[in-house]
């Protein structure tokens, strides 16, 4: 029986599925446990990740010329990225982060293997296959950012502004969920979908984000 794109997409992001045990940094911060300076440094990684996924996010759309479904979803992807930068100014002044510790700030190898990841997708990985991929990991990450801004407010006192960062990825995305759809069908539909390498992008992009996790629990026992 021939599968449509959302039966696909729900298949590949079950089997996907993170170990919800492996981010111990996260129940940390749930009960108030993880140490500001683990914040500021979460949200300091983050403004490393965001600018290298918009880039190699622009570089996939222009990659996908020829696939106008999948260059729409990486558009849609990398102005997300933008505008979720944009909120990281408020979450680093709660984190006491001032603009020159953050100007002097150096990420962390383990927090940045991810986005050093999905440049190399952007440059080797066919287009719909990475759709499948990324979108499969980001089911997980929003589900964290969620139980990360509940905890701030709750466990910090952070305001609404300082939670936007982790409010913005934690919102449906209905638009940018009917466009990878879009995607996975035009790739179907031309036979262009290589499981195998799916399962391996996706299978790399959710340990480098359990490493980006780690490194910063890490970080918390210092």
């Amino acid at each position: 029986m021939t599968r449509t794109a959302r039966e696909l997409l729900e298949t590949i992001t079950g089997k996907l599925a993170p170990d919800p045990h492996a981010n111990r940094l996260l129940p940390l911060i749930g009960r108030g446990a993880a140490q500001r300076d683990t914040l500021a440094a979460l949200a300091m990684e983050q403004r490393h990740v965001t600018d290298a996924d918009r880039c190699a996010f622009l570089h996939l759309a222009q990659r996908s010329a020829a696939e106008p479904e999948c260059a729409a979803f990486f558009t849609l992807l990398a102005e997300g990225e933008a505008l979720a930068q944009d909120r990281l100014g408020p979450l680093l002044a709660a984190c006491g982060a001032d603009e020159a510790r953050v100007a002097e700030y150096e990420p962390l190898a383990g927090a940045q293997a991810y986005p050093a990841y999905v440049a190399w997708l952007a440059l080797n990985g066919d287009p719909v296959d990475v759709v499948l991929a990324l979108s499969a990991n980001f089911a997980a990450w929003g589900g964290d950012c969620a139980t990360i801004a509940e905890a701030l407010r709750r466990q910090y006192g952070f305001d609404d502004e300082a939670c936007g960062f982790f409010d913005f990825f934690a919102e449906p995305a209905p638009d940018l969920e009917q466009q990878a759809v879009a995607a996975v069908q035009a790739g179907l539909d031309a036979g262009g979908i290589h499981e195998d390498e799916v399962h391996r992008y996706g299978r790399l992009l959710q340990s480098y984000e359990s490493m980006f996790w780690h490194t910063l629990w890490e970080l918390n026992q210092r």
